[in-house]
């Protein structure tokens, strides 16, 4: 990306747009968006690429290949032209070289009325009131954005909130894996589903199937077959003299 050596950078600013110039700023400004320009790698970094230099050049024939086309007698000089690339490439280094090239674009094709001259304010005027109206653009887009994703989080909310009582519901009906009969209530569960897609139950006959199965699998605790604390005692005292009688009797005879 090197256009001239720095002793023919005034001369290159101070003649008339070549054809090859203009093709390069008008592929630049080809179909051109805000979006895109926002998108674009920063003038920051093309001069860490490329060079301070170099991109303070190509500035230069930018903004030559614009005064150029405004129909004026009165227009900047050579000077003021470097003067004005150098202080875009200061005042604007986190923003691209193709907002430049768009700012220029909506000048010149926006309607803007020059009055028999441009200076470099009015240029500089120009590429501010674009930034401006970036910086607006890109504030709606945040706030789109933001909104898309409120929108999106509230549609998954209302969704969960109407799938919730059946996700519930799946899992309280979920069969116990530790149920003695788990395989068969599940063979009885499928078989239940099969008739129900037969036609061979209606809907309504096969969900009573399928609410008695599950009540079936349901194993509550019975407190009452546990013995009370009174009761435990006397079991433990039993058992052990049930071993102590044990083992007196079998009890090895020392004088066999």
């Amino acid at each position: 990306m090197r256009f001239t050596s720095s002793s023919t950078l005034g001369a290159l600013v101070s003649q008339p747009t070549s054809e090859a110039t203009a093709i390069l700023v008008a592929q630049l400004s080809a179909g051109l968006t805000m979006e895109q320009a926002a998108a674009a790698p920063k003038l920051f970094k093309l001069v860490r690429d490329y060079g301070e230099d170099e991109i303070r050049k190509l500035l230069a024939v930018i903004l030559r290949a614009f005064v150029d086309s405004v129909r004026v007698p009165d227009k900047p000089t050579p000077a003021d032209v470097l003067d004005l690339a150098d202080t875009l490439l200061q005042t604007y280094s986190h923003d691209s070289l193709r907002d430049i090239v768009l700012a220029l674009k909506q000048a010149r094709t926006g309607g803007t009325i020059f009055y028999q001259a441009l200076d470099p304010a009015t240029i500089y005027g120009l590429v501010r009131a674009y930034f401006e109206r970036k910086a607006a653009f890109l504030e709606q887009r945040h706030l789109d954005q933001k909104a898309r994703s409120t929108s999106a989080e509230q549609s998954a909310v209302a969704h969960l909130q109407q799938a919730a009582p059946h996700l519930l519901a799946g899992i309280g009906r979920q069969l116990p894996p530790d149920h003695p009969n788990v395989e068969h209530l599940r063979q009885r569960l499928t078989v239940i589903n099969l008739k129900e897609k037969r036609g061979l139950l209606t809907p309504d006959q096969a969900q009573q199937l399928r609410e008695e199965t599950h009540a079936a699998a349901q194993r509550r605790p019975r407190p009452d077959w546990q013995p009370s604390p009174e009761a435990q005692k006397l079991i433990d005292a039993r058992h052990r003299a049930e071993d102590r009688r044990l083992a007196e009797k079998y009890r090895p005879n020392p004088a066999a």
